[in-house]
């Protein structure tokens, strides 16, 4: 059974810096593609980054380029966020995802994304 469990969120001011974390358990990880996608209140789910397995690609939202960072162990089966000088316009639930393929392909559809976590919740106040 796969699942991927989010950790890191929570309430920050403007300017700040946060790390997400994203767990994954019931399959060795390092061979797929892992995102990233945030869903803010009335909005639809949008893409925020994601990486290849071996970490060497990786892909970017033009509203996070320069302040968000993805990175992955492999051998912790984690993917990390680190979001830097955060915006109120960040705010929002902040999901990870799994490409069962193994891929160079960072793809920014969440259709293209197989297992989901439950999501961690970033409130970025002004």
């Amino acid at each position: 059974q796969v699942q991927l469990v989010e950790s890191g969120g929570g309430l920050v001011q403007a300017g700040d810096s946060r790390g997400l974390s994203c767990a994954a358990s019931g399959r060795t990880f390092g061979s797929y593609t892992m995102g990233w996608f945030r869903q803010a209140p009335g909005k639809e789910r949008e893409f925020v980054a994601a990486i290849s397995w071996s970490g060497g690609i990786t892909a970017y939202a033009d509203g996070v380029k320069g302040r968000f960072s993805i990175s992955r162990d492999n051998a912790k089966n984690t993917v990390y966020l680190q979001m830097n000088s955060l915006k109120p316009d960040d705010t929002a639930i902040y999901y990870c995802a799994v490409k069962l393929l193994t891929s160079y392909r960072t793809p920014k559809s969440d259709r293209e994304y197989d297992y989901w976590g439950q999501g961690t919740q970033v409130t970025v106040s002004s």
